[in-house]
């Protein structure tokens, strides 16, 4: 019986209930049946070759063209089966993450975007076409000078009422396009955010334009337009990432998507907004539905990490309590506090990535259908998405780095997988936004509710993650007071966050408040407030979402299958583990009172790092893809680790050859032949 058999014996709970639970039957089994569908297609095999980025970009587009054949849902299913869509991406992401990239640009970045911006028929024809990929689409916003401050970017598009066209134009290299994905050498059209000029000479800020770019039958760039590949990043290399100018390039006047802002025929500015402030924000709405999928994304990179931590670590045996005893390193508690914490993240980001997809998804389709919609849910889920996609990239970047490190020396073997999981993580801490900087935009929305507050006005909003701000006074008033002094639980760890989070609350709205009566220049007030007060405001927030959702999946979970006793000590976990880092506010600001608070907190988290020992292999089974797709020999379900490895050693291209450099290697030096040169300079 290989190790990690044994450790599955002991486990107390059902994989396969799990699994349905944290992510729902339906999630989980489409997912499968795309990984099966994979497994029999010799396209989707994986090489130990390394291949140039021409090589990596070609096999993406072959593996795209594949799924666009195999259709696993269908265009017109994703607003009914919106779910399906989610397993779909998800599947296909950690198989090849550039293939999603690919699909998510062109179909609901750009395709999306067209059939929510506009009603011209032609731009539904081109939105429409990016199913058979008869048109590529990308999402062309970011520019050299500008990428978070949007409102910046430079280039222009100015109407000409005699020819009812726009001018494109790119004033200077600072305005280049860039980062823009499937643009660098295969992307037809663009969607481009540029600043809208009317023939009075005013602009009207940013607004959307579908732009063809290249010819659809010869891929040949059009005259008026510079178009390219940025070359080699750190990682998703599969996808082309391109840059674009523009000079004199003309567009039908149709292709600007309209529902925002418009411009008709003689020139006039129209648009159904009074604040151009709000008219942005709902432009930039479909970088919601980016961040929203980001967070999917990065627990994608934390449950493979983990899986293979874990899974190694019940196998690697190392010391023991007599010399010929060897226990699995599993079985040491700094193993454990080093990796469970990750492994609970992992279970409870699923579920919160899966629900708050789902919550999007149906925003989306209300918006489209026409159907109700409460105004206070748009900014909520931009909120959430900032915070929560920042919040899962940091902890999938830290889990990612501290299961290599506990996987040792074979950690660090390219075989293994953990240069592929960080490089293909790094991104998200700066795509669609950076990380810290987009927090700004939670702690903003935050920060209004305060002042709606204190005219007297509610705080709820339709996902239920500020209600508890709107008793924030009767919360500040409690102090620690938990249900058992001997082991914290779930229901404690949610109670401390909510003081938390309106006590940051409280506090930051303060700061800001401060900092505008003494500057009185909102930007610099907003700005001093961010370090120790806004920027942790953001964080807490999203942190507090996360625990309130994962510990409501625990109440919801049925006790038989033995659900609820471990979904309940991983949620205790995650909790208390997130707490502990904000002890010194917490002691700071008078929750905590005595050293021994601080002390149970971490006595309880030692507690649940013992409980998880026996179920962590079962755990790890939960959220694994199959081998064919995880890949890593160490991690393999099998339980041969050194076995694999070394069949990953030795069948590796070339690795019994001398190389081709070897008489380099026999012709031996002269020592000091050189040296009179050396000499003759001094």
């Amino acid at each position: 019986m290989s190790s990690l058999d044994a450790y599955r014996k002991k486990a107390s709970f059902d994989v396969v209930a799990l699994k349905n639970l944290v992510e729902t039957a339906e999630v989980v089994e489409f997912r499968e049946r795309i990984w099966e569908t994979l497994a029999n297609d010799p396209l989707f095999s994986k090489s130990s070759a390394e291949l140039t980025c021409d090589e990596q970009q070609l096999l993406t587009f072959r593996r795209t063209k594949r799924v666009v054949e195999y259709e696993f849902v269908a265009t017109e299913e994703y607003m009914q089966f919106p779910m399906r869509l989610y397993s779909m991406l998800q599947a296909l992401y950690v198989a090849d993450p550039c293939i999603p990239a690919e699909f998510f640009l062109s179909a609901q970045m750009f395709g999306s975007t067209i059939l929510t911006g506009s009603n011209s028929e032609k731009l539904m024809d081109i939105a429409m076409a990016t199913k058979n990929l008869e048109v590529i689409g990308c999402f062309a916003l970011t520019e050299l000078a500008h990428g978070s401050n949007s409102k910046g970017i430079k280039t222009t598009a100015t109407y000409d009422p005699k020819k009812s066209q726009f001018i494109l134009n790119t004033p200077d290299l600072e305005a280049t396009k860039c980062w823009v994905g499937n643009l660098g050498k295969m992307a037809t059209h663009a969607l481009v955010y540029a600043q809208l000029y009317t023939p009075d000479g005013r602009c009207h800020g940013i607004h959307q334009f579908v732009v063809p770019v290249r010819d659809i039958h010869t891929l040949k760039p059009f005259p008026g337009i510079i178009v390219g590949d940025m070359g080699p990043k750190i990682g998703l290399n599969g996808l082309s990432n391109g840059f674009l100018s523009f000079i004199d390039y003309c567009i039908p006047k149709e292709y600007l998507l309209n529902k925002g802002g418009d411009v008709s025929l003689d020139g006039q500015y129209l648009t159904p907004y009074s604040d151009p402030g709000k008219r942005h924000g709902a432009m930039l709405g479909a970088l919601s539905g980016g961040r929203v999928s980001i967070v999917w994304m990065a627990v994608q990179h934390l449950k493979l990490a983990v899986t293979i931590s874990v899974r190694y670590s019940a196998v690697r045996r190392q010391f023991g309590p007599t010399p010929s005893e060897e226990l699995p390193v599993l079985e040491y508690q700094l193993q454990r506090w080093r990796l469970f914490p990750y492994l609970a993240a992992s279970i409870g980001l699923s579920h919160v990535a899966m629900t708050l997809f789902r919550d999007f998804a149906q925003y989306q389709f209300s918006l489209l259908s026409g159907g109700v919609v409460k105004a206070e849910q748009g900014p909520e889920i931009h909120a959430l998405s900032c915070g929560c996609k920042s919040l899962a990239g940091f902890i999938a970047m830290s889990g990612t780095q501290e299961s290599r490190e506990a996987c040792g020396g074979h950690g660090y073997l390219a075989a293994n997988q953990f240069g592929w999981l960080r490089s293909n993580l790094d991104p998200m801490l700066t795509y669609e936004g950076d990380n810290n900087v987009i927090l700004l935009q939670t702690s903003n929305y935050l920060v209004g509710l305060f002042d709606d507050k204190q005219k007297g006005k509610a705080v709820k909003s339709p996902m239920g993650s500020v209600d508890v701000l709107d008793n924030y006074q009767l919360v500040l008033g409690k102090t620690f007071r938990p249900l058992s002094m001997k082991t914290l639980t779930y229901k404690d760890a949610l109670e401390m966050f909510e003081w938390l989070f309106c006590d940051l609350w409280a506090n930051s709205c303060r700061k800001v408040r401060a900092e505008m009566a003494r500057t009185r220049n909102e930007f610099w007030a907003k700005e001093n407030s961010l370090v120790y007060a806004c920027h942790t405001l953001a964080l807490v927030y999203a942190e507090h979402f996360i625990l309130l959702r994962f510990s409501q999946l625990v109440d919801l979970a049925p006790e038989e299958k033995g659900l609820k006793s471990v979904l309940s000590n991983l949620c205790s976990l995650y909790g208390l583990w997130r707490l502990e880092r904000h002890a010194a506010i917490l002691y700071q600001d008078g929750y905590f009172t005595k050293p021994e608070h601080l002390r149970l907190v971490k006595s309880s988290i030692l507690e649940y790092v013992d409980k998880l020992k026996d179920e962590a292999v079962a755990l790890v089974d939960a959220i694994a893809p199959p081998d064919h797709i995880l890949q890593s020999p160490i991690g393999m379900s099998n339980g041969e680790a050194y076995k694999n490895l070394y069949q990953a050693m030795i069948t590796n291209p070339k690795s019994l050859e001398r190389p081709s450099w070897w008489e380099e290697i026999v012709e031996r030096p002269i020592p000091g032949c050189k040296h009179s040169q050396i000499m003759s300079k001094l």
